[in-house]
């Protein structure tokens, strides 16, 4: 199957990197970078496969010079940088890698409720910088999370996990979907069902564990912000466009909300100017599913869902059922 060639864009676990390798021809990305835009465009011309990263813009123009592209591979859950539209219309397969990334990625958005309710980066530099001089009863107070509301926006498998971990810590845990799930597993999840607008209003917390789409950019805006309590913390592991970025910047330099934990960006990796400057914002390189475990079974996913679909069979992870019509597999 040498004749049959692969392209992949990040560098991933040397053990499924050797196992691809000895299958297929394999053109990687070997450094923990983004792949150059127009390397990925001449390189793609006469690739069978792809193993795709959220970093690469998987658009028509890429689409039109890979005429003996099968399938996209993405690795990650979000697939919003592939023109999935197009890639299906062209009979491209495109899968991605959900599930295992949901631990990983909840432990995050409940480090980053812990971390910046108790002040703990900007505790962590005081110390380092030698300021640590001496205890004292009211300095450097942070905020409780024991007994607290959090608003989960966004009751998928991520919020539930976060939702999960909420009550170890006896939280009250609203939450808003498009579609309310079963009273059954509410009381599984100590979760209440409200609108997006009391949510806002009444949590410690906000949360966000949705997709973006169309619906999704700039759920949270000025507006929202506005609703929220002056004493509330946003936390965002989803998709940095979700978030009005600029409007959150002056949210949290007006201090109209307490602060904020951010792992995504509205234009990552660059940050809105001005978001470096605060002390009430905690901003992490993206790195929700940024466990060893995740990594190897995202890698592992991905690989197994670009084989299928070299090989002809439907990928366990398709995003796109529409194109088997059109690459014959279904008639």
């Amino acid at each position: 199957m040498k004749d049959t060639r692969i392209l992949i864009t990040g560098r991933l676990p040397e053990d499924i990197m050797a196992s691809l390798a000895e299958k297929y021809a394999v053109d990687a990305n070997m450094e923990d970078r983004p792949f150059d835009r127009q390397k990925l465009l001449q390189s793609i011309r006469d690739k069978d496969g792809l193993i795709s990263m959220i970093t690469d813009s998987v658009d028509e123009e890429l689409l039109n010079v890979s005429a003996r592209l099968k399938i996209i591979a993405h690795f990650g859950v979000g697939y919003n940088n592939i023109d999935v539209k197009a890639a299906t219309l062209r009979g491209i397969l495109v899968s991605n890698t959900p599930g295992v990334l949901t631990d990983a990625t909840a432990e995050l958005a409940f480090a980053l409720i812990l971390a910046i309710s108790r002040r703990l980066v900007a505790g962590d530099r005081i110390t380092r910088e030698g300021r640590f001089q001496y205890w004292a009863p009211m300095l450097f107070l942070g905020r409780e999370v024991t007994g607290k509301t959090l608003g989960i926006i966004g009751l998928g498998k991520i919020g539930k996990a976060v939702a999960m971990r909420a009550k170890g810590f006896a939280m009250r845990v609203l939450y808003h979907n498009r579609n309310r799930i079963d009273i059954s597993e509410e009381k599984a999840f100590n979760a209440e069902y409200v609108s997006l607008k009391t949510l806002l209003m009444e949590s410690d917390f906000v949360s966000l564990h949705v997709p973006l789409t169309e619906h999704t950019k700039h759920l949270i805006g000025a507006d929202k912000l506005s609703l929220m309590k002056p004493t509330a913390y946003l936390i965002n592991t989803s998709r940095g466009p979700v978030v009005d970025e600029q409007a959150l910047l002056n949210a949290l330099r007006e201090r109209k909300i307490e602060g904020a934990g951010l792992d995504v960006y509205e234009h990552e990796p660059a940050l809105t100017p001005g978001l470096t400057e605060l002390d009430n914002v905690i901003l992490l390189p993206h790195v929700g599913s940024g466990t060893l475990e995740t990594r190897v079974r995202m890698a592992t996913m991905a690989a197994e869902n670009l084989i299928a679909g070299l090989n002809g069979e439907v990928p366990p992870n398709l995003v796109n059922p529409e194109a088997l019509t059109h690459r014959g597999l279904i008639k």
